[in-house]
């Protein structure tokens, strides 16, 4: 008996370490001291030194039950951007600068290949965040978790002077909020999903005309990355006042996150025009519109507010960036929380 036929491949392992050493390569920094392999990962804090009040930051999260279509779809290229967008996303909410990021992927057989798939995904997402990734860990689970499956969580650190931390605690009545487009359904509602749409090869494949694509290629469209928008925004003068990530829990739970007592958020509903997967989930799901705006990002992905007279060059900065935004409504005074209209 060896630990091989206990169901742990060693050898695996250091095939999928060697296979993904060509993805960690591309999102290396000049903080990062070290290769990969080694117990933990070195990132050098010297360039922060410059900062009055160098605060850090973190976030953690994993891509919950989409995580079943790309088993079903057999595509593991892409759920990785998921996992770091995941995170990365929050650490910018606050203001900071994604710099390193670590993952964990537990599976019930190291498959080498797949392995270097996900993590090939994960290195593109911090390649799009500007972050590097430094370090992981693949868990084989032989008799916990099936031979087929895995899943995947990630951890991200990220910096920020304490002048620039972004709080929220100065939004007042008549400041804007802008929104910025979601690529889709993003990384949450899965489970809501799932008992909407038949999860099978077949229906996933299926084609629509509203989609533009397949129903599956729709749903595993990975979630937007935000970090370099929010720093255009910065970088154009604009203060930033509050910011939510819209993830589980939709416009009701995050964005009251972002708001100081006595502010409400008038969404308007009319400001954009909501992509067609939500309008086929609500249609197929017979979900009502405060179940849809309480569980989706309906096609909102991220919410800033800023001061009026910066709404416009939001915009501007936002688009430079490559994202799209728009005037999605205002703060305005009342009992904290969230009004569509």
């Amino acid at each position: 008996m060896d630990y091989k036929n206990a169901g742990v491949d060693i050898e695996a392992g250091y095939k999928s370490v060697e296979l993904m050493k060509e993805y960690v390569k591309g999102t290396m920094r000049p903080e990062v001291m070290g290769g990969l392999g080694g117990f933990s990962g070195a990132f050098s804090m010297a360039q922060i030194k410059n900062m009055d009040n160098p605060v850090l930051l973190s976030g953690t999260d994993g891509v919950g039950t989409k995580i079943k279509l790309a088993f079903i779809l057999d595509k593991h290229d892409t759920i990785g951007i998921d996992c770091v967008a995941m995170c990365v996303n929050d650490v910018a909410c606050a203001g900071g600068e994604p710099l390193f990021f670590l993952d964990y992927i537990a599976c019930g057989k190291n498959e080498p290949e797949k392995i270097a798939t996900i993590v090939k995904g994960v290195a593109e997402g911090c390649r799009q965040a500007g972050c590097a990734l430094i370090g992981g860990e693949t868990a084989e689970h032989p008799g916990l978790m099936p031979v087929d499956e895995y899943d995947l969580a990630g951890f991200c650190v990220g910096a920020v002077d304490e002048k620039d931390l972004i709080t929220g605690n100065d939004i007042k009545d008549g400041d804007i909020l802008v929104g910025i487009k979601s690529s889709g359904v993003h990384s949450n509602g899965f489970s809501l999903v799932r008992k909407v749409f038949s999860m099978t090869r077949e229906a996933l494949d299926t084609y629509y005309e509203a989609l533009g694509t397949t129903l599956g290629e729709a749903l595993l469209t990975p979630t937007r990355i935000y970090v370099r928008a929010l720093k255009s925004v910065k970088d154009s003068g604009v203060r930033i006042k509050g910011c939510s990530h819209i993830t589980g829990g939709g416009f009701y739970e995050n964005i009251p996150r972002m708001l100081p007592d006595g502010i409400r958020a008038e969404i308007y509903k009319d400001s954009y025009e909501i992509p067609a997967i939500f309008k086929m989930l609500q249609e197929d799901g017979d979900i009502s519109r405060d179940m849809m705006y309480n569980t989706f990002n309906m096609g909102v992905g991220m919410v800033l507010a800023v001061a009026k007279e910066d709404a416009d060059k939001t915009v501007e900065a936002v688009n430079a960036a490559g994202e799209q935004a728009f005037i999605l409504g205002k703060a305005s005074a009342g009992e904290k929380g969230v009004t569509i209209c």
